[in-house]
């Protein structure tokens, strides 16, 4: 049955004084003597109160069994019957003046270490530590083999194990007491100290398996637990325990609750103090959190405002780039789509959102349905949601960048080309305003040009070829067209389509292919517009190709500029491109006419060369050797020889050998070496030596059928050539 708390003991009544000794009813006063009135003298025989031997006694704090001794010590000394009981009932009150002397000191010992403890608690602030003291302190109050501790769980409705102090079975420190069970559970549900002397043997507790296995394992048997309340509630429960037979005392169960009433205090301080350091501790996060908000925000309108400056000072790409790469203190580069990283810019296109691969962060850049490229972020892993947003913010500046630059460039294309196909198509232009018009879009057509013919590998003009553009409508679709930067790359990205076939050799067999198509006209005249916009030329679409008109380059050869831009646009469209070039045009603007035979003369060099199996090449009309005659519009008779015999006949001049005559007889004679010796009367290793010289002028390849021929034709034109100049006395 539960243990109340021990009531108050009455204090002691007061002892009776023994009675006075009788003496004469009628006996006299005595006058006072020496020692005053009413006290005799002392003598020898006088007895001492029976008292102060017991007074002695206390004084000294001796312990109880030495009060006898002066109630023997009177017996042996034959003192009278009243002496004795004197003494005995002096030495009653003295044990019990002992006894209530002892219970004091034991109470002011305990008080004083339950305040002590008290001091303590309040000076610890995490809660387990609080929970170890008060745990320690109780086991010391009361002097056991073990303390304990349970709290409350309010999910579970039950109570754990939470600290122990001199346990040693570690199924016992696990144990969780449900309300009601065990000794703990009855102490956490009726909120009132309870005690045995000996647990198992104890029939007011419900056992059960758990707690009794757990209790058997520590050794435990006499066993105290007090509730620790704050308010009404109980939030624990305080064990004091001995491994044997123990009776508790009204006075330890009081002290223990005195301490339990302190230790519930202790923690619900440090549980207060624990949220106040945990919402503290959340707090600080919030405000890092606000800190790194509001310098998201200030990066963030920062880049703003950069990004509207940089607009509107027309600032490029790499401007852009490099303002976000200030503000997000990393590397950011602009990549074209083949370099950006392939997956992680798909996943940014379709989300829409800048996506992290690897340590590296990925914005498409876009209009509508194309992609642009991608703005790569490195060295900044990780971004917060407000400098992710700038990033694909400053991927859609970049976007708009690039658009109003191709519509400027397109703006120029169209420009470049309406004046080239005035030039082609009104020769009767006043030559002043086609200068104007030239110099506006940074063309100098006082300069020599020369004219190229281009067209992608497919069926000769006239079999599918599309009708030219009207003035006005020379300037391609927006898909397509190039974005006007300075660099090789830049033409190859405006003009050829992702995952496009590298072109096909171009020394390869012809073979017709079909005539191009719309988009591979569109994406030609995107590519040859930059090219003449990066060397301040024109370019125009024109009877299913492009045309262009450049400066001529330092060395002045067109045919080196036809293989150039052939090799150029090939590599810009993944495909073979035939250009063909014409003579050198020495002021376009000044003769318009020219333009347009030149023209004339490019094209029939490209299908020349497109006839002779050597598409996707680019040349001139000195290339195509005695056939350069028929394709160019002046008939260089004099430059042919030159080209052809000019090694040979230059080497006759400075050595006054005859090299071209021996040549000439060689032909004549059929290139047999016997019948040549025979027809210049000379020796046949002279003959031998002679074309051996040849070889070593003209090429190991001069006798070959085709390039026999052209200097068979080189050396009949000398003839005639000499022949009229004798006769005109030149």
């Amino acid at each position: 049955m539960p243990t109340d708390q021990p009531a108050s003991e009455p204090p002691p009544g007061p002892v009776d004084a023994p009675p006075p000794a009788p003496g004469p009813v009628n006996a006299r006063p005595q006058a006072p003597g020496p020692y005053g009135h009413g006290h005799a003298a002392p003598g020898p025989l006088a007895p001492a109160p029976a008292e102060n031997p017991f007074l002695e006694l206390l004084a000294t704090g001796a312990p109880a069994e030495d009060y006898e001794r002066p109630v023997l010590r009177a017996r042996a000394e034959g003192a009278s019957a009243g002496r004795l009981a004197a003494l005995e009932r002096a030495k009653l009150l003295a044990l019990r003046v002992r006894a209530e002397l002892e219970d004091r000191r034991r109470r002011e010992a305990e008080l004083s270490a339950l305040y002590a403890t008290a001091h303590d608690l309040a000076g610890l602030r995490d809660l387990d530590a609080v929970l170890r003291a008060i745990v320690r302190r109780a086991r010391s109050l009361l002097g056991t083999e073990v303390a304990y501790l349970t709290l409350h769980d309010t999910a579970a409705g039950d109570t754990y194990m939470r600290v122990t102090d001199g346990s040693v079975s570690a199924r016992f420190q696990q144990l969780r007491l449900g309300m009601g069970e065990g000794l703990g559970g009855l102490v956490a549900q009726t909120a009132r100290p309870y005690v045995t002397d000996s647990y198992f043997h104890d029939e007011r507790f419900r056992h059960t398996r758990t707690i009794d296995s757990g209790v058997h394992d520590e050794g435990l048997v006499a066993i105290l637990g007090v509730p620790l309340m704050l308010g009404s509630g109980v939030i624990g429960v305080l064990f004091a325990a001995d491994r044997r037979e123990r009776v508790f005392e009204h006075g330890q169960i009081a002290l223990l609750a005195a301490h339990a009433a302190h230790a519930a205090v202790a923690i619900d301080t440090a549980n207060l103090l624990a949220g106040t350091r945990k919402t503290l501790t959340e707090l600080e996060a919030a405000n890092e959190i606000i800190r790194d908000r509001s310098s998201a925000i200030e990066r963030a309108s920062d880049i703003h405002d950069r990004l509207t400056e940089l607009v509107l000072r027309g600032g490029g790409v790499v401007d852009v780039a490099d303002a976000v790469a200030e503000v997000l203190h990393g590397e950011v580069e602009f990549a074209d789509p083949g370099r950006a990283p392939a997956a992680a810019l798909d996943r940014s296109r379709a989300d829409g959102h800048a996506v992290r691969e690897g340590t590296e962060w990925v914005a498409a850049v876009g209009a509508g349905g194309e992609v642009l490229g991608a703005l790569v972020l490195r060295g900044h892993p990780a971004l917060d949601p407000v400098d992710q947003r700038t990033l694909e913010r400053a991927a859609m500046v970049t976007s708009l960048l690039l658009l109003a630059r191709r519509t400027a460039g397109e703006a120029e294309q169209r420009v470049r080309g309406e004046l080239l196909d005035d030039m082609l198509d009104a020769a009767d232009r006043d030559p002043r305003l086609l200068g104007e018009r030239a110099a506006r879009v940074g063309a100098d057509l006082g300069a020599p040009h020369v004219v190229l013919a281009a067209r992608t590998d497919g069926a000769p003009p006239g079999h599918g070829d599309a009708a030219p553009p009207a003035h006005g409508d020379s300037a391609p679709p927006a898909h397509g067209a190039a974005i006007p930067d300075r660099d090789a790359a830049s033409l190859s990205q405006a003009a050829s389509p992702p995952g496009a076939a590298s072109p096909p050799d171009a020394a390869s067999p012809p073979h017709r292919a079909s005539p191009p198509d719309g988009a591979d006209r569109r994406r030609l005249w995107s590519a040859a517009s930059h090219l003449a916009a990066t060397r301040h030329g024109l370019a125009a679409e024109r009877d299913g190709g492009a045309v262009l008109l450049l400066p001529l380059g330092p060395d002045g050869d067109p045919a080196h500029t036809a293989r150039e831009i052939a090799a150029r646009l090939g590599a810009a469209l993944h495909q073979p491109v035939t250009v063909g070039a014409s003579a050198p045009v020495p002021a376009p603007a000044a003769r318009p006419a020219a333009v347009a035979d030149a023209y004339a003369e490019a094209r029939r060099c490209r299908e020349a060369l497109r006839v002779l199996g050597r598409a996707g090449q680019g040349a001139a009309a000195a290339d195509f050797g005695f056939l350069g005659l028929l394709l160019a519009d002046t008939r260089d008779v004099d430059g042919f020889v030159h080209r052809t015999l000019g090694a040979v006949a230059d080497y006759d001049a400075r050595r006054g050998t005859e090299l071209l005559r021996t040549l000439d007889a060689y032909f004549a004679c059929g290139m047999s070496p016997a019948r040549t010796k025979d027809a210049l009367h000379v020796h046949v290793n002279t003959v031998a030596q002679r074309l051996e010289r040849v070889s070593r002028l003209l090429g190991p390849e001069w006798q070959t059928p085709a390039r026999a021929l052209e200097i068979q034709l080189a050396l009949r034109l000398h003839q005639l050539s000499s022949a009229v100049a004798r006769d005109t006395g030149g």
